[in-house]
């Protein structure tokens, strides 16, 4: 897998060279953020694909058993992109209003961190 690196709004930065894009884990994991952060209803080519994490924060009042249950969905989430092998070491926690999670994410060419924030 071979990926374009990207600033942090998500728009692709220029390449001038074949060293400046992601290969590897590395790829794996830059591919795991950009499905994190296409979220159900955004694209409108296809409204179903993407990460329902919104649309399950709407459906009630945020709980701390909710947490466990997000981050669940989260991890199965990541588990279906293409060159995850496995998920492992996940982590969540809220603060200021914001739920964090992060991972680490193994892959057929080694492991790389994940982070992310809704």
């Amino acid at each position: 897998m071979i990926m374009r690196p990207a600033d942090s709004s998500g728009d692709a930065l220029p390449v001038t060279s074949a060293r400046d894009l992601f290969r590897g884990a590395q790829a794996v994991a830059e591919r795991v953020r950009d499905r994190l952060k296409l979220f159900t209803g955004d694209w409108w080519e296809n409204p179903s694909w993407g990460n329902a994490a919104i649309d399950m924060l709407r459906e009630t009042r945020f709980t701390e058993a909710d947490q466990q249950t997000l981050a669940a969905y989260i991890s199965s989430y990541i588990r279906e992109t293409e060159g995850v092998l496995e998920v492992r070491d996940q982590e969540y926690s809220v603060a200021g209003g914001a739920f964090h999670f992060s991972c680490t994410v193994d892959t057929g060419d080694g492991e790389a961190s994940v982070d992310f924030d809704l």
